[in-house]
């Protein structure tokens, strides 16, 4: 029986696949212990045949879904009715696996089998210019489980119904889960030596809009979130709660979003300064909390 399985999604992402996929294959658990399965979630650019590609090169089990777009939860539940593994390990499109890192999952596992297995991701902006494979805590996350490097018992995440698919845009279908397996009394154990690499590279001028439309999407779903788990902990994640909805409001009375357009407006596409990331950050940030307002109205209405 095949111990784990390695269960990634993919949407336009050709150029970074590729060597996802080598990553997942150069293991150093032995080639029968472990499977990868790949959704490809209705690509349009050349990931079919980067597959294939990786198809001739596998080195163990490895398995293809393909399917028409339709987000990222129905893609993961895709990819967990074709798992195999006792126990599955989600990673994304953008992350380059250390060679143990399929052992360190299944070492943890071995003295908790019923746990949730949070691995350690190291932020780079090149993946050809890696540093050092040490976990520090300038890369800590909170998050109970977070699908950049997480693994769980296969027939627990089957248990509580996978991912939830009404969570259609970006943001917050892996909290969803988290939230459940956390209420369903899943423990968490975090293996810093799990490690990946997670690809972030610098952010171009082009770049903010799409940081603006993927705020605004998040905040759609923190209120499908904030609806399915009426608590505290949705809420702080959120920012559904008085005291950051009353700042944001302060800040818009302020017209601060305004203020950090301007300062952003008429800029030359190229790499951002670190001083401009900051400025698009907290646009996003503005854009996240004003389409938040809206979306509970209409939540409300």
């Amino acid at each position: 029986m095949i111990a784990t399985t390695i269960q990634l999604c993919t949407y336009n992402r050709a150029t970074l696949l590729e060597r996802v996929l080598e990553a997942a294959f150069d293991q150093t658990a032995s080639d029968d212990a472990y499977e990868v399965v790949v959704v490809d979630d209705g690509s349009s650019d050349e990931t079919p045949s980067v597959i294939e590609r990786a198809r001739s090169r596998a080195t163990c089990p490895f398995t293809v879904v393909r399917q028409a777009n339709r987000g990222l939860a129905a893609a993961r539940n895709a990819g967990i009715a074709r798992a195999s593994g006792e126990r599955i390990i989600f990673i994304d499109d953008d992350v380059l696996a250390l060679p143990n890192f399929v052992q360190e999952h299944m070492r943890s596992a071995a003295a908790r089998p019923d746990a949730i297995v949070r691995g350690g991701a190291i932020e780079v902006e090149s993946l050809d210019e890696l540093p050092p494979p040490v976990w520090g805590i300038k890369n800590y996350s909170g998050n109970y489980f977070w699908t950049t490097n997480v693994s769980v018992p296969l027939a627990t995440i089957r248990g509580i119904g996978g991912f939830d698919e009404s969570f259609s845009e970006y943001g917050w279908e892996d909290i969803d889960v988290g939230l459940r397996l956390r209420a369903a009394g899943v423990k968490a154990v975090f293996n810093p030596r799990a490690l990946v690499y997670h690809f972030k590279p610098r952010l171009r001028v082009s770049s903010i809009e799409a940081m603006m439309r993927q705020a605004r999407a998040k905040a759609r779903t923190a209120v499908a979130l904030a609806r399915l788990h009426p608590h505290w902990r949705a809420y702080l994640a959120t920012g559904i709660n008085p005291a950051q909805r009353r700042f944001a409001a302060w800040r818009r009375r302020l017209g601060l979003a305004d203020r950090l357009r301007g300062r952003l407006a008429g800029l030359s596409e190229r790499e951002l300064t670190s001083r401009e990331v900051r400025l698009s950050r907290a646009l996003a940030n503005e854009a996240y909390f004003e389409e938040l307002e809206r979306a509970l109205r209409v939540a409300s209405s």
